[in-house]
């Protein structure tokens, strides 16, 4: 075999495993994650759980996974407009959360920006309902990103790890409105 077939062989196996990894990679352009915790307690206090952004490191999975975060509440908390800030991992995260919007007792949006360890603008959306066996709290989850992103959290796994901290944050929220 030649050294032109050889180049070949191996231009025509690194573009099928190129064209391969963006294929899969387009998928996760847009990530939704939709996850329900019940909880035993009013909708009151489940909804005030969420809405107020002083409790958030109550059932924060981030906190929980960095407990020397830094973290600071800006704005009047409780209402649209506020901002959780966050510097972890030695100030390899950075970001914040907004509450973007809020139907009491029904649903609160919050929008995130997110500066480190990449640059992405989740929006996260809770809703609130009522059911015989307590309140049911549903976490929407989604994000937005481009292709070359994609690939980068296609290549690391990293809707499964949204998953798991994302189902580790309901966790902790349902034993923090349960206490």
């Amino acid at each position: 075999m030649n050294k032109k077939m050889i180049f070949a062989f191996i231009g025509i196996a690194l573009a099928i495993v190129i064209g391969f990894a963006f294929y899969k990679a387009s998928g996760l352009t847009s990530i939704k994650i939709v996850k329900s915790v019940t909880v035993k307690a009013s909708k009151e206090n489940a909804f005030n759980m969420v809405r107020y952004l002083n409790n958030f490191p109550k059932w924060s999975p981030f906190l929980a996974q960095d407990p020397s975060q830094k973290y600071d509440v800006k704005g009047q908390d409780g209402e649209i407009g506020a901002q959780f800030h966050w510097n972890g991992n030695g100030g390899k995260d950075l970001g914040y959360q907004e509450i973007a919007m809020i139907d009491t007792f029904r649903l609160i949006r919050m929008q995130c920006d997110i500066q480190k360890p990449f640059v992405a603008k989740p929006v996260f959306e809770y809703s609130f309902k009522e059911t015989a066996d307590g309140i049911q709290i549903t976490q929407d989850f989604q994000l937005q990103s481009g292709l070359v992103d994609a690939l980068f959290m296609w290549l690391f796994g990293a809707k499964a790890e949204m998953e798991k901290t994302n189902q580790q944050g309901l966790d902790l929220l349902k034993q923090a409105v349960e206490k």
